[in-house]
């Protein structure tokens, strides 16, 4: 009798413990790699980041072209993991495909937005961010011009550069922006070299500080900028210590956070769907100032800055969000 009970016991120590390690997440990132040193690192930070504090692994994939983007989900999915964050808003797709067919498990897609029950889709208000650095870069040019690279041309980066161009104006009405893109495929999101030949073009027509939202591109953009004695100004993550001294700010945006709380909400069984959109009042975006770019930026930039800040996120202030017209009244 004894023995049984033993036996007992020792079954609901395992089945308690399964309870506890029932989640397994998983990551998937966007073209470019988890290492661009933006987008995808900032996913990765995230992942890690839930790793170091619950000790739960999490399994990942890097994808190297879009025909694996479906398999890749589904074949997560069937092995159970769960919850399931997807990195770009290229995933949308595919998700609408397969998130129907796995109603029990939680997906999140960072970037877009996905109408299904058993998904959280997470967007960012970059145009809120760009702005304050566009104030930033108008502020610190001494030539009165500044360029913009993008990545692939498409909606989402043209709201990155409508706030950047908005910014720009407000400190300085009389300012050039210089706007070039990659490309119009994915690859445009990691091909430093096209970069640093764009951020190259720009300096030699007068810029002298260059904002890149561009993924694994930017690098060279920042490269370029540093290599001329120039600016750049980084995104996504904070770049300010790829080049110190050479990098004035970088725009954040917390896709770390994004997959974090997705991971986390799982394991505490309670993940929430529908649609968060993050700004700077939700502290999804901002700017980076730290000991790489403190001599960077002066007393009056930070104050214009804090100041636009807490305008925007009062309301006083509103930053036009091309995504709603596909329009910029900056230009």
């Amino acid at each position: 009798m004894k023995r049984i009970v033993l036996g007992l016991l020792a079954a609901a120590a395992m089945a308690g413990t399964a309870m506890a390690q029932e989640v397994s997440p998983a990551l998937l990132f966007d073209l470019g790699g988890k290492f661009d040193k933006s987008f995808n690192e900032m996913a990765y930070m995230g992942a890690e980041k839930f790793k170091q504090e619950t000790g739960v692994e999490y399994a990942e994939f890097e994808i190297s072209n879009d025909a694996q983007r479906e398999q890749a989900l589904r074949r997560f999915a069937e092995r159970g993991h769960n919850p399931i964050v997807m990195a770009g808003f290229s995933w949308v797709e595919y998700l609408n495909r397969v998130a129907p067919e796995f109603p029990d498990v939680s997906f999140t897609i960072i970037d877009d937005k996905v109408d299904q029950p058993n998904v959280r889709s997470i967007t960012f208000k970059e145009h809120e961010g760009s702005y304050l650095v566009g104030m930033l870069a108008a502020m610190a040019s001494k030539t009165g011009a500044v360029g913009f690279v993008g990545g692939m041309q498409v909606p989402l980066i043209a709201k990155f550069e409508c706030g950047y161009v908005g910014g720009v104006k407000a400190a300085n009405p009389d300012a050039k922006v210089i706007r070039n893109y990659t490309g119009d495929t994915p690859a445009a999101w990691n091909d430093p070299t096209k970069g640093g030949e764009i951020a190259r073009t720009q300096i030699d027509q007068g810029a002298d500080v260059i904002y890149h939202a561009a993924g694994g591109t930017g690098v060279g953009v920042l490269q370029a900028a540093a290599d001329a004695g120039k600016l750049g100004i980084g995104v996504d993550a904070n770049q300010n210590h790829l080049h110190p001294g050479h990098v004035l700010t970088s725009m954040l945006k917390r896709v770390d956070v994004a997959v974090y709380d997705s991971f986390v909400d799982a394991k505490n069984n309670e993940f929430s769907y529908g649609q968060q959109d993050l700004g700077l009042k939700e502290d999804g975006v901002g700017y980076a100032l730290d000991d790489n770019n403190k001599d960077l930026i002066t007393e009056e930039m930070k104050n214009a800055v804090e100041k636009a800040k807490a305008d925007i996120i009062s309301g006083t202030l509103t930053v036009h969000n091309y995504l709603e017209d596909n329009s910029c009244p900056y230009w």
